[in-house]
């Protein structure tokens, strides 16, 4: 898994790469209680607004954290937005992308330097 500055998480399977955002995220939102999803298909470029949630606290924009096509969103969300509380890094992932350029997760933080972060 590779961590974003803006608490997302990244983790390679096979061509896609699922993203979501870290339970540190879902400890500072508080209860999630509507998710906004992209479209599948939806081109992006990375730094992109890609997702809409809402919480007890706050709205919050999560952006695309790299170039890609969605190719598959969490529908479970929908009905259910606490999953990403309940489980952020498993059930709770928000899409998933074909990325243009997987190097891209190269630029981010491994799990040591996320922890390192969020200490």
């Amino acid at each position: 898994m590779k961590f974003t500055e803006e608490h997302e998480w990244l983790r390679r399977e096979d061509d896609v790469v699922i993203v979501g955002i870290t339970e540190h995220a879902t400890a500072q939102l508080g209860d999630i209680v509507f998710v906004e999803l992209p479209d599948v298909g939806t081109v992006v470029a990375k730094d992109d607004e890609i997702v809409v949630i809402e919480s007890v606290k706050a709205a919050s924009d999560i952006l695309a954290p790299i170039d890609g096509e969605v190719v598959e969103v969490n529908e479970a969300l929908a009905d259910n937005p606490a999953l990403a509380n309940e489980d952020a890094t498993g059930a709770g992932w928000f899409f998933k992308i074909k990325p243009s350029d997987p190097a891209q997760m190269d630029a981010y933080m491994d799990d040591a330097a996320y922890k390192a972060l969020i200490a």
